[in-house]
């Protein structure tokens, strides 16, 4: 076995999701990730834990059951939920036989499963979990690469001092903690504003995302003004959405479009209210992620970006007892914010055109 993948393994039992003697451990992966399975499932046994396979949820299998299936008849499964319930640490792998396996699937089957799940997906939320990449050739293939080239790729933006790392984003998570209003400016297309305060910053240093790379909080769900053009493109349900682009008042979005498989980006925003309005700010910090790959796990840690996410909020970025914005969904949408941008907090200038006002070579 190639030694990265060990490594890999090692990262998620030791780093990411510090797994302990008798913990009960859900691996699920595809079978595009049988190297990493293999590994991970014995490094869990190595530390004293009982690790569990099961198929990743986007794969061949479930997208044949959602093919048979009407809309109507979809329920959360009793069977899943106790399995989430009963579990102390999910370990999800990505890695894809055809990253477009879900794109025959319906548009409503497809939100009437992701409503019927949401009650697992709190359960998993309330374990330790972590989300992964496996570099599987159809995963190479959708990034443009060639499959030793996207080995080299995921395992150099895994394989890091994450501690190192943990400390370099601690500055940008200290000036988002002191502040109360951020603006983002790109180019002629994009000038939104939002309220932070209250809202607590996540510095994510590949504990739930591996690779990690980002800082993240949750606006004031009525704050958001403005425009925002998405200048990389996204992948949903194995569909390409290019140049969406939405515009927000009292926190909604009341207009939207794209260049681009538009209507898929209306079927996310039509989900429930929810997701019409911010759940998440992000700011992408991870500079071995230097190139763009279709791949929203990657490409919203890239440096010199943001993301923004319709939907759901994460209760950790929630003031203590508070509820933020509550969806079904949590689709993330990217900006670069390389050339001709900068983000301010309360008026005063912290990145511009991609550099912090920590690094080298920041102008004000």
């Amino acid at each position: 076995m190639d030694p990265r993948v060990t490594e890999h393994a090692e990262i998620v039992v030791d780093h990411s999701t510090e797994i302990e003697e008798g913990d009960n451990v859900v691996v699920s992966a595809s079978s595009a990730a049988e190297d990493l399975t293999l590994a991970l499932c014995e490094a869990v046994g190595e530390r004293g834990a009982f690790p569990f396979h099961v198929s990743f949820r986007k794969d061949r299998t479930r997208a044949a059951f959602l093919e048979a299936v009407a809309p109507d008849d979809l329920d959360t499964p009793d069977h899943e939920l106790a399995l989430a319930e009963a579990a102390d640490v999910w370990i999800h792998v990505r890695a894809h036989d055809n990253v477009a396996e879900m794109s025959a699937v319906d548009s409503d089957t497809m939100s009437a499963f992701r409503k019927a799940q949401l009650p697992v997906r709190e359960e998993i939320l309330d374990t330790t979990w972590v989300l992964t990449q496996y570099p599987a050739p159809a995963d190479a293939q959708n990034a443009e690469m060639s499959t030793e080239e996207y080995e080299e790729f995921v395992w150099s933006a895994i394989g890091k001092d994450w501690e190192e790392q943990k400390a370099h984003q601690q500055q940008m998570v200290e000036i988002l903690d002191a502040g109360e209003e951020v603006r983002i400016v790109s180019g002629d297309t994009t000038d939104l504003r939002m309220s932070i305060e209250g809202m607590t910053t996540i510095n994510d240093h590949a504990k739930n995302n591996l690779p990690g790379g980002e800082v993240f909080t949750a606006p004031v769900a009525d704050s958001v003004e403005g425009e925002v053009l998405f200048d990389k493109p996204l992948v949903h349900e194995g569909h390409e959405v290019n140049d969406g682009y939405l515009r927000f008042e009292e926190g909604e979005v009341v207009e939207y479009g794209a260049s681009k498989n538009e209507e898929v980006l209306g079927q996310i925003l039509d989900t429930d209210e929810g997701a019409k309005r911010l759940g998440e700010l992000g700011i992408g910090m991870n500079r071995d992620i230097d190139q763009f790959t279709y791949n929203m796990l990657f490409d919203e840690k890239m440096g010199d970006t943001i993301h923004l996410a319709v939907g759901r909020a994460y209760d950790e970025c929630l003031p203590e007892g508070e509820t933020g914005n509550e969806s079904a969904v949590h689709v993330d949408m990217i900006v670069d914010m390389a050339d001709d941008s900068y983000i301010e907090i309360d008026g005063e200038v912290v990145q511009r055109n991609g550099t912090f006002r920590f690094e080298d070579g920041f102008e004000g």
